[in-house]
């Protein structure tokens, strides 16, 4: 591979495409903007240790529960905002769920929301609780799921915990959706870059584990230039996925390779079973994926379902909705994860990728796309790094400060519509990231590490923490958030039970149903009643 400089006048012409694009927006399209969070938290003992008490009854049902429930671990939180209008509105939603979670956690014991998106200290692997979510169908099939999960890839893994951002404007097409994906896929490394907050892992993680951190503490290691570990190759990983070259060139492309990873039978998983000796359930399918979410991903075309519908035959079906971007971590130095500002650039870059011509991948780029992926999460501080663009060298601070003027002119619309210059110091906080890399998350992380906590990751989290709970739980909440709160963790306990109480049919013909292949496809829409 060769250095690759880009001529002048191509960037010159670029950013005069773009200009002409985002004044083709109407200001009603831009208010059209929605976007909602995602946050996954390991619920954390004072110590440090993981959590391994059942989830707070105080929070209702994790399978009815439209703003609390847990994502692989029954230690592991996920709180979930509505769509919102505004980043404001956004972040206050997610401040009111974090308020009611510690509550209830705090009724319970001393437990507190991990605030780093690696681990805190873990037991053994099969000492890690896997999430219930009671004796319904659905529910059963949850838990079946997630014990797959740990077959295949181990608990340890399933723990990282991360923030995934929806993102959605009015009148976007399949085909546009799925260019912006390309070009986000494209363009990651500087999400990464700029909001990777992960560069250290306390040793449990790594036990028995080849890798390749340097130790920092008698029980810490890191990369020195790290940024995510968690989107590295000790994050969400395997052997089985990295032989998936999905494309995305187009809706129906996608669904073919993804409909192939759900019906593709895979030896290893076939040895393990869909059921161990004893008759427990190990896994939902021997195929190379039980279910669509198992993909692993930076980014992902998304659809609401019906009920018992399967996600890729509703994107099939009806195309894409919104986009999920998946690799933000969380911010341990920010009560809720995510800055009002980081959220505000999100909004900018995805803009720019829906925006900027985006040709076709291919499986050379797919693989060259991983790699920057690795690059960056591993040693994206490293002065001089360079990234692989078009088959040649771009440095990464080069290449990301080229997007970031780019997407000038969207900062000033976004701005123009919504007031005030939030959108362009947004942009003017990246551009010193690129040009100083102490002032980026995980520069902050290591050095207070160092410095303030003798070298200790859990010491350092553990600390953050504390100050997260405190800080959360000062904060007023209303009678009437209480109340709210209160009513929806009653009505998804009901749920629940009506679920349960409406089930009539065996568990392993629900199973057998819901991974049927002909779900997978085109045509009339195929439920499982539950």
């Amino acid at each position: 591979m060769t250095n690759l400089q880009v001529p002048a006048a191509q960037v010159h012409e670029r950013q005069g495409l773009l200009e002409d694009r985002v004044k083709a927006l109407s200001p009603a399209r831009i208010q059209g903007m929605r976007r909602g969070i995602e946050k996954e938290s390991l619920r954390a003992q004072p110590a440090g240790g993981l959590a391994l008490t059942p989830h707070p009854a105080a929070l209702g049902s994790a399978l009815t529960h439209p703003s609390i429930t847990t994502d692989f671990s029954e230690s592991q939180i996920e709180l979930v905002t509505g769509v919102h209008a505004s980043v404001e509105a956004a972040l206050e939603e997610l401040t009111q769920i974090h308020q009611f979670t510690y509550q209830a956690m705090k009724a319970v014991g001393n437990e507190m929301l991990w605030v780093s998106s690696m681990p805190c200290g873990l037991p053994t692997d099969e000492t890690i609780p896997v999430a219930r979510f009671g004796q319904s169908n659905v529910g059963r099939a949850k838990s079946v799921y997630r014990l797959g999960l740990s077959h295949r890839y181990g608990r340890r893994m399933q723990t990282i915990s991360g923030i995934h951002y929806n993102w959605s404007l009015p009148d976007v097409s399949n085909e546009e959706y799925f260019g912006l994906i390309r070009n986000f896929r494209r363009q990651a490394f500087l999400l990464l870059y700029l909001f990777g907050a992960s560069p250290a892992v306390c040793s449990t993680f790594v036990h028995g584990r080849d890798h390749e951190l340097q130790k920092l503490g008698d029980y810490t290691m890191h990369m020195p230039h790290g940024t995510s570990l968690r989107m590295g190759r000790l994050g969400y990983q395997s052997d089985a996925q990295a032989s998936l070259a999905v494309s995305y060139n187009s809706l129906e492309g996608y669904g073919e390779s993804l409909a192939d990873a759900l019906t593709r039978a895979y030896p290893p998983y076939e040895k393990v079973g869909i059921r161990n000796p004893g008759g427990d359930y190990n896994q939902l399918a021997t195929t190379l994926l039980q279910i669509e979410n198992e993909f692993y991903g930076t980014i992902r075309p998304k659809r609401v379902i019906f009920q018992g519908e399967r996600p890729l035959h509703a994107l099939r079906e009806r195309g894409v909705e919104y986009i999920e971007v998946r690799l933000m971590d969380l911010d341990p130095f920010i009560p809720v994860g995510i800055t009002a500002q980081t959220m505000r650039f999100l909004d900018v870059f995805l803009m720019h990728c829906l925006l900027s011509d985006s040709q076709q991948d291919s499986p050379e780029e797919i693989a060259s796309l991983a790699r920057n992926q690795h690059r960056t999460a591993a040693r994206g501080r490293e002065p001089g790094l360079m990234l692989e663009r078009g088959g040649q060298h771009i440095s990464l601070v080069e290449w990301g400060t080229q997007i970031v003027e780019e997407c000038a002119p969207i900062a000033a619309a976004l701005d123009a519509v919504h007031g005030g210059n939030h959108h362009r110091d947004a942009l003017a906080a990246a551009s010193l990231g690129l040009a100083d890399p102490t002032t980026l998350p995980s520069a902050r992380v290591l050095a207070a590490i160092e410095t303030e906590f003798d070298n200790s990751f859990v010491n350092f989290v553990r600390a953050q923490s504390a100050k997260t709970s405190a800080t959360l739980q000062e904060l007023p909440f209303s009678l009437e958030l209480q109340t709210k709160f209160n009513k929806l963790t009653l009505a998804s306990v009901l749920a629940q039970e009506k679920i349960e109480k409406a089930d009539t049919m065996p568990f392993e013909v629900y199973r057998e149903q819901y991974v049927s292949p002909d779900r997978l496809g085109m045509g009339k829409r195929h439920a499982v009643t539950t």
